[in-house]
């Protein structure tokens, strides 16, 4: 009887084990809890990335544009330049421009990739290079004895969703950077009167 018993015991375990194994309730939940944080993830992934390339073509249309607007003068002074900043923020609308850096810097070229700084000028209203410093210059430019305007623009872009926990994190932020060069479009050089 002890036999019977325990023989029975285990064939009602099998079956209790093959029914759990054919029984299919709740399997899109199993299925539903194991994707929809992936999709998620994707999602805001794109939208992040969305949104930064966004914000990385401002940065470089208000790079050019600065830089556009400075080599279309004959002259500059420490005003205009100062108000470049002005520019520069007002194309980086409605996205936030805070602790961005931009340099101004006009280049008198000298050989095919280099040049010396003639003036510079950052957003504060610093010299960030030295008068007859060297600078270099991309050789597509083919400016030799050409005087070019280098604005290099740099903003450090907030990710919004990126992943809890990354508040302190250098992860958090990425710099969005571009560097514009134009040749002057009148005359030979283009001068700092007060700088």
């Amino acid at each position: 009887m002890r036999r019977l018993r325990g023989f029975s015991v285990a064939r009602r375990s099998l079956v209790s084990l093959s029914a759990l194994i054919r029984d299919r309730r709740g399997v899109g939940g199993v299925e539903f809890a194991i994707i929809a944080p992936l999709l998620i993830m994707l999602y805001i992934g794109s939208f992040e990335i969305s949104l930064g390339f966004t914000v990385a073509r401002k940065v470089a249309r208000a790079s050019s544009a600065v830089a556009d607007i400075v080599s279309q003068q004959t002259d500059v002074n420490k005003a205009l330049l100062d108000n470049m900043k002005h520019v520069a923020l007002s194309i980086m609308a409605p996205y936030d421009g805070s602790g961005y850096t931009l340099k101004i810097t006009g280049i008198q070229v000298t050989g095919t990739t280099s040049g010396k700084v003639v003036w510079s000028r950052d957003q504060n209203g610093a010299t960030p290079y030295a008068v007859d410093s060297t600078a270099t210059v991309p050789a597509e430019l083919d400016a030799v004895n050409a005087f070019v305007i280098r604005t290099e623009l740099v903003v450090p872009h907030d990710l919004l969703f990126f992943a809890p926990g990354l508040e302190s994190s250098t992860l958090k932020t990425i710099d969005l950077s571009k560097t514009s060069y134009y040749r002057q479009r009148f005359g030979d050089t283009i001068k700092c009167t007060d700088c």
